[in-house]
């Protein structure tokens, strides 16, 4: 009548009758724990994976040193190390930017895909404001956004970590 999974609820009793009234007791699984468990590894795997890319990152940057000045037309760039040009001088705008990569001017939407080992790779955008100047790192710098005053010309060198004294 009653099996060894079963336990007895409650128990009435009618006019010589006996009656029971019975649940199943077999084991039910518990998501509860290995779900909380998931959570936990699945978290930690991102957190970490996210560092990694954050060290990889600085860690595959090349190094370039670039001079810029902020002339009374445009700016004036002379290039120390990393790039294949020496020296590029261009008229811009305020809040225009202009491209620059290991090959020079460039435009955003012409970017070369020529890779020398002995450049560093980077990308960057330039614009001269009112006051100084405005860097944009895209690719190759540890930096994404530089702002610095610079009066006309005046001289600021720069690297794939940011300015340089």
């Amino acid at each position: 009548m009653i099996n060894d999974h079963m336990s007895v609820l409650c128990v009435s009793e009618k006019k010589s009758e006996l009656k029971f009234k019975t649940i199943d007791m077999k084991a039910k699984l518990n998501f509860t724990k290995p779900m909380l468990n998931l959570l936990i590894a699945v978290f930690l795997l991102t957190a970490s994976s996210k560092l990694i890319a954050q060290e990889k990152k600085s860690t595959d940057l090349k190094d370039f040193k670039v001079i810029v000045e902020k002339t009374e037309n445009g700016i004036k760039m002379q290039s120390v190390k990393g790039s294949a040009w020496l020296d590029l001088s261009f008229s811009i705008n305020n809040d225009r930017p202009q491209a620059i990569d290991e090959y020079g001017m460039t435009e955003l939407d012409k970017i070369s895909s020529d890779k020398d080992a002995n450049l560093a790779d980077f990308l960057f955008t330039v614009s001269k404001t009112e006051n100084g100047i405005v860097l944009k790192g895209i690719e190759g710098t540890a930096w994404t956004d530089l702002s610095f005053s610079l009066p006309e010309n005046g001289k600021q060198e720069i690297d794939q970590y940011g300015m340089v004294n």
